[in-house]
């Protein structure tokens, strides 16, 4: 792991000029200054003045081999965020490409991660249009969070969890994405640390107890193979490294083995100037050691996504002794240590940035498609789903009969494969073959399938049916896009029909909705250039009507002179006025006597919470806690809420459930149940259960008589040791 070492700008230019001669040191200087000037005396959690910060970050980027323009907008990423300086200060003084830099990285430093899945889900559109306009946003915004997880210790112990968390959800998966493993492997190994101290330590110590056995094994293993590339004439360097500690605790999780179980914690690597070289040196090494059967990995042949190209092999040392060696070329390490930053760096051929992104393009051939879906739909769950299956790499190798590779996320089809040949091929698709037999086109395939893909000038075009099949995010864009061109008009139609019957249900007369200046809102807020496009948006699914009417109904309520939604959520929740009769849930119904009341099970409110109350039809009221999931949706009938609150005199028990995650390990479902039994609190019911991962989840729920007594439960819970979670069920 690397240390957070002193950097001084002198290091950052030294470190500029070593790979490009031809650095402007003096815009580096000049941003640097320009930088302590205003963030002034600042300073960081650390009581380090603020300017290390940026200076690491610097640092970071230059050891990538970025260009000037990058490594000055690190040094600047937080001057628009944390002092008085504007977008067009730095403008005017670096120029519109650092500018613009900075202001992608300070929009990206305004996300807040979060368990709630539509916000996390704008995250990380918000992170992809970054991408999309300039990839050097992102490799700052990686480097920015390597260095603030080396200085996690002077956070606070929740702090330090959600971000190792957010670092191991988000963060290692796009830089592994992008192919910057020199970023990776950090990234996670010092999330592991935060987030799983003991097993982190386990393994350190596990490790440091046969190190130096293990190195003179592995030094030995590394001699006999230099000595026998020298023989045939390989020129070579050949170096071991001890494997990340992330990696070994995934594959003890993932085998179910124990350190002492797993022999191969040492790798070795050859690097050769050819990928003849290469593969010469993978004879050799097989020449003087057997190898495993299956653990073998030719990415050259076949590269990865993200551009990694080396040959994997795990032989049997002496004494039956597994080790794994990798085998690749200079160009090769470069790209595996800087992924697509390699392709930014200086280069005395590749002087012209526009070229450099040009390279850059095929390799990014993901994210472009990414954007597109993501433009065409507006469900959270969906585009979450979809963005996970590209960003979190987990791949099949499939083969046109003649051939050719092609790469798809797991579980994909063969309607997947034909749209990732060409759109073409995927409309006019009536069937397939797998491995020379016929199959159904949703099948899903496996690494080393060969798909035929059979088409005919008569289809009809694919079912809306494919969207529930595939996976990749291609087959999605190009099967939208072919019921945006090709349906247009019956999607329009259809639009109409789906607004008019969402309208009839609330009520709502489509002239009084429909006028200009409702629908030029909708139409700004969700990007569409006419009505029709919006029309022809929800008739094919890319948006949903009750989401347009929403909007709509703001700002005509507005207009009418009728309270916002969120500050009617606020004023019902502050006004406890009691006037009339509690009912038997300890809740007063305002203007109505002796209603029958019911506390709703999705948010289980109890005495302190700030309560609304919704008109059921023939089951009363039901009370919802002001921030449970459905009020915004039953916010749509404004009509249908009235004013609730609490009557503390009355003692009434509420049944509660509470979410715990932990590290599972022996004894601690009875330290939970012992910790809620010594608060003097029911405990009513308890289940719980642990992934293969190891996390436990276990769901209890309480009788309480108030939020007081919730708390001290909480609070409790949260002191258990192993417990690192502990939240009310929403």
């Amino acid at each position: 792991m690397s240390e957070n070492k002193e950097v001084k700008i002198e290091d950052v230019i030294e470190r500029m000029k070593k790979f490009n001669p031809n650095s402007n040191s003096e815009l580096i200087m000049r941003a640097y200054q320009f930088a302590k000037a205003h963030h002034g005396d600042q300073c960081r959690k650390s009581g380090e003045p603020y300017i290390i910060h940026p200076l690491q970050v610097a640092y970071i980027l230059a050891d990538l081999e970025l260009d000037d323009s990058t490594v000055c907008a690190a040094l600047l990423h937080d001057v628009v965020e944390d002092t008085d300086v504007t977008m067009e200060d730095l403008s005017k003084e670096f120029g519109k490409e650092i500018a613009e830099l900075v202001d992608g990285v300070t929009k990206l430093g305004k996300l807040q991660y979060t368990s709630q899945e539509e916000q996390q889900v704008e995250d990380y559109r918000k992170m992809f249009l970054a991408m999309g306009k300039d990839i050097r946003v992102i490799l700052i915004k990686l480097a920015d969070r390597l260095h603030n997880m080396r200085t996690l210790k002077f956070l606070s112990r929740d702090r330090q969890i959600a971000n190792a968390k957010e670092t191991l959800d988000l963060y290692a998966p796009l830089a592994n994405r992008l192919g910057v493993y020199s970023l990776k492997w950090e990234l996670e190994d010092l999330a592991f640390r935060y987030l799983y101290p003991e097993e982190f330590y386990e393994i350190v110590e596990g490790i440091n107890k046969k190190r130096e056995e293990r190195l003179r094994f592995i030094e030995m293993i590394m001699e006999e193979i230099r000595v026998e590339l020298k023989k045939q004439g390989i020129e070579a360097e050949v170096t071991g490294r001890a494997k990340h500690l992330y990696s070994i605790y995934r594959k003890m999780k993932r085998d179910n083995k124990t350190l002492d179980q797993i022999y191969d914690l040492f790798a070795l690597r050859i690097l050769v100037n050819s990928v003849k070289d290469c593969y010469a040196a993978l004879g050799i090494v097989h020449e003087l050691y057997n190898p495993i059967p299956g653990r073998f990995k030719d990415y050259i042949a076949v590269p990865k996504p993200n551009m990694y190209q080396s040959i994997h092999t795990t032989l049997l040392g002496p004494k039956g002794t597994p080790f794994e060696v990798q085998i690749r070329t200079w160009d090769m390490h470069r790209v595996a240590e800087y992924g697509i930053a390699a392709h930014w760096a200086y280069k005395e051929a590749c002087k012209d940035k526009k070229s450099n992104v040009k390279v850059t393009e095929d390799k990014l051939a993901w994210l472009r498609e990414t954007l597109e879906w993501q433009k065409d739909t507006q469900n959270p769950q969906e585009f979450l789903n979809t963005l996970k299956t590209e960003l979190f790499e987990d791949e099949v190798y499939v083969f046109t009969p003649k051939g050719t590779i092609i790469v798809l996320p797991r579980g994909a089809t063969p309607i997947d494969f034909a749209y990732r040949i060409h759109a073409d091929i995927g409309n006019h698709m009536v069937g397939c073959k797998i491995n020379n037999k016929m199959m159904p086109i949703i099948t899903p395939l496996r690494s080393g399938n060969i798909v035929e893909i059979l088409t005919s000038d008569n289809s009809k075009g694919p079912s809306r049916d494919w969207l529930k099949f595939v996976k990749s995010s291609t087959a999605k864009t190009r099967i939208n896009q072919w019921f945006k061109k090709e349906q247009r008009a019956e999607n329009i139609e259809r639009g109409k029909d789906i607004i008019e019957r969402e309208l009839k249900k609330l009520g709502i007369s489509h002239d009084v909705l429909f006028k200009n200046e409702y629908v030029q809102v909708a139409l700004d807020r969700y990007k569409f250039a006419s009505l029709d496009d919006m029309y022809a948006s929800i008739g094919f699914g890319g948006i949903s009507a009750v989401k347009v009417i929403t909007r709509m109904l703001e700002e005509y309520r507005k207009d009418n002179k009728e309270v916002d939604l969120e500050k009617k959520i606020e004023e019902l929740a502050k006004d406890k006025t009691p006037i009339y009769k509690p009912s038997q849930t300890g809740v007063i119904v305002k203007g109505i006597d002796n209603c029958l009341v019911k506390l709703s099970r999705c948010c289980n409110p109890v005495p302190g919470d700030d309560i609304i109350g919704y008109i059921t039809k023939g089951r009363g009221v039901s009370v919802h806690r002001t921030d449970c999931i459905n009020v915004k949706e039953l916010l749509k009938e404004p009509e249908k809420m009235i004013d609730v609150y609490w009557h503390t005199q009355k003692e009434v028990a509420y049944n509660v459930d509470i979410v715990i995650l932990a590290n599972d390990r022996a004894g601690l479902l009875a330290d939970i149940v012992q910790t809620v039994n010594a608060t003097k609190v029911k405990l009513v019911a308890v289940t719980s259960k642990a992934n293969k991962e190891k996390i436990a989840t276990t769901e209890l729920t309480v009788e309480v008589q108030n939020i007081e007594e919730l708390n001290t439960v909480l609070k409790a819970l949260r002191k258990i040791d192993s417990v690192y979670e502990v939240t009310r069920k929403k």
